[in-house]
């Protein structure tokens, strides 16, 4: 990667967002990138090169945000988890993300009603696609019948195995594998509430909410 690319990839980066486990936000990143990219792109590249993740970056502050339910009764499933990481490692994940995103759509390997996280795709186009089924069965006097599953905690229950099986069949093997493996495998969180912070866990399953890749 160059210089150039790190450089627009942070200025890119929105200045009010929370800073991670670290403390350091995008604002401070931002105004000293001249100086610490160089050590970033030797990092950052080395990272690519042997398929490791350097631990720090894998380190997620997490913060409990009330969700539904009643506040005078406390309970832990009526808060959602908002996983906070580091601007280093946003910065880490966007580099690989912008070498691994054209490959599916280059290999037409994505179903083509798989509608989110997608360029050009939304869910308003789901429901645009769902729409029109209704009214071409409708105008045929067939019988619409609508399914809906919602999965509770999508995010929080994928299973890592699973998760590198289907990333190696879908064709990404070999080193780019190697750092999704380390990159999944080897992460750590601890839980925010004012200023109280739990001791570190190890993450056995899931995906880091919040995160490009």
């Amino acid at each position: 990667m160059t210089v150039d690319e790190i450089i627009e990839i942070v200025s890119s980066f929105n200045e009010n967002k929370s800073p991670g486990a670290d403390n350091i936000g995008p604002k401070l990143v931002k105004l000293v990138i001249n100086e610490i990219v160089e050590p970033l792109r030797y990092i950052y590249n080395l990272s690519f090169l042997t398929g490791i993740v350097p631990s720090n970056l894998t380190i997620s502050k997490v913060i409990p945000v009330y969700k539904k339910g009643e506040k005078i009764v406390l309970k832990i499933t009526d808060y959602r988890s908002i996983s906070l990481l580091s601007i280093f490692d946003k910065l880490l994940e966007k580099l690989m993300y912008n070498r691994i995103s054209k490959f599916p759509e280059q290999h037409n390997i994505l179903y083509r009603h798989q509608f989110g996280f997608r360029k050009c795709h939304s869910t308003s186009m789901a429901l645009i696609e769902m729409v029109d089924n209704v009214y071409a069965n409708i105008d045929s006097k067939n019988v619409t019948v609508g399914m809906y599953l919602d999965l509770q905690k999508a995010f929080d229950t994928v299973d890592h195995k699973i998760l590198l099986c289907k990333l190696e069949m879908y064709g990404i093997r070999g080193l780019v594998l190697d750092w999704f493996r380390d990159y999944l495998t080897n992460r750590r969180q601890f839980v925010t509430i004012a200023d109280n912070h739990s001791e570190l866990g190890n993450i056995t399953c899931g995906v880091p909410q919040g995160s490009v890749l």
